[in-house]
């Protein structure tokens, strides 16, 4: 099934290239009747199709289930399509497939995964779903006839599927005895679909499906639910008479290029008819260009003839209003008082042991540097810095922590955010020995320098 499968996609990859080449050269389609599409009397709306790819318990955005590897195994599906409009259409799908996964990946900190469950494989039976599918970007304006289009897919369904798991240590067995599962799944997919001829399309896709429970691989662990992804390439049939386009390959855009193209020939000419002096007419137009004050405004339209060079105007030939003159700022003098109240917060300033939670107990200094700082419109450079105790690179990033907490506090109190540095030091700028305790815990501080 695997090789037949991939036989097949391999085959519907390579042909891609050359009927897309065969293809470009084709004649402009039948014309329209509507600008954006619709009706099945002028366009095929109907087609199914077929494909087959990879399957994994995991999505792009969302990540894994309740196993540290997902390992790829192998799916296939087909569908029925209604192409409602050019760029929207209802597309009913049946997948199935098998899934797989193992605790065999590291955790973050380089440890094996200690679970009751160490593999799984599940049998997709089946899914069912319906979705709304939506067309962009299918415009190719060297052959005035589209080529590839993009798409996005978004809709619900129904899956059916039975786990086996392996416990650790044990041997594989069911993970319910009564059959199959059956979970509500919330299909979002995208796409690129290439047209190779006038009734066929190779279809590239990825689909996410998101269920709404925690038994795909047969092991709750955590709160999340679980999810498959399904990547396929396949083909697409329209249905239908082959004298009439599909309906989403309709080029909506060169539509209206043509239309406009022809009302613009057709007014050419009742011009040229209706205006047999040409002199006049070349008179009228010299007129029209005419701009006396080179401010980029035809006299005709100019409504202030006399503007002077270099001045902006606006649509009727009218300057614009000049900007006003930003005045410099007030100097504003920092007094001991301020510094006083600085220092303050700086002695009253304590954290949660280890953490870069500030204390309740700190937060009546601090808002009287907040108050400070927008009253007065100064800005704040915060340093912080740690005793030698642990890790250095842990030590650098809780002082950094702890100066970005403090700021964090002062922009929820109205501080402008720009107006505050946070830098973290680590233990590198000590300015106590910390072979004592009062020592250390001099150095673990957060230092305030306003400006």
């Amino acid at each position: 099934m695997k090789k037949t499968m991939l036989r097949w996609v391999i085959c519907a990859m390579t042909a891609s290239p050359l009927l897309s080449v065969a293809q470009s050269t084709e004649p402009t389609p039948n014309s329209h009747s509507s600008l954006f599409g619709g009706g099945g009397m002028n366009y095929r709306t109907f087609s199914i199709g077929i494909n087959g790819g990879i399957t994994a318990p995991s999505v792009l955005i969302g990540g894994s289930n309740d196993f540290t590897k997902s390992l790829i195994s192998y799916g296939y599906g087909a569908y029925a399509k209604w192409q409602i409009l050019h760029f929207f259409s209802l597309r009913a799908d049946y997948m199935g497939g098998r899934l797989k996964g193992d605790q065999s990946r590291e955790l973050g900190d380089g440890s094996k995964p200690n679970r009751a469950v160490e593999s799984f494989e599940t049998k997709l039976k089946w899914t069912a779903s319906l979705s709304g599918v939506f067309n962009f970007a299918t415009i190719n304006w060297a052959y005035r006839k589209p080529i590839a289009q993009l798409y996005a897919s978004v809709g619900g369904g129904l899956a059916g599927y039975s786990p086996t798991i392996k416990p650790a240590g044990g041997t594989e067995t069911d993970y319910k005895t009564d059959g199959n599962i059956q979970e509500l799944i919330i299909p979002v997919g995208a796409g690129i679909k290439f047209r190779l001829n006038d009734f066929m399309n190779l279809d590239l896709g990825y689909t996410m499906n998101f269920t709404d429970g925690d038994n795909l691989d047969g092991f709750k662990y955590g709160t999340a639910k679980d999810k498959f992804s399904y990547g396929y390439a396949g083909l697409e049939f329209a249905l239908g008479s082959r004298t009439k386009p599909q309906l989403q390959w309709h080029n909506a855009p060169a539509v209206m290029y043509d239309d406009l193209a022809a009302q613009r020939d057709r007014l050419k000419a009742e011009l040229d008819a209706a205006n047999a002096n040409n002199a006049k007419l070349a008179a009228d137009v010299a007129k029209l260009q005419t701009d006396s004050d080179g401010d980029g405004v035809s006299d005709i339209f100019d409504k202030c003839p006399d503007t002077k060079a270099g001045d902006k105007v606006d649509g009727s030939g009218c300057p614009l209003p000049k900007p006003e003159v930003v005045k410099p700022p007030v100097q504003v003098i920092i007094t001991d008082d301020d510094r006083r109240l600085v220092r303050n917060a700086i002695d009253n300033l304590e954290f949660e042991t280890g953490k870069s939670n500030i204390k309740p107990k700190s937060y009546a200094s601090l808002d009287e540097v907040a108050s400070l700082l927008t009253r007065k419109n100064l800005s704040l450079k915060l340093a912080g810095h740690t005793d030698n105790t642990g890790n250095r690179a842990l030590n650098m990033r809780l002082s950094k922590d702890r100066a970005e907490s403090v700021k964090a506090y002062l922009v929820g109190k109205g501080v402008n955010p720009s107006r505050i540095e946070a830098t973290g030091y680590g233990q590198d700028q000590p300015i106590a020995t910390n072979k004592t305790a009062a020592g250390r815990q001099q150095n673990r501080r957060v230092e305030f320098t306003i400006y």
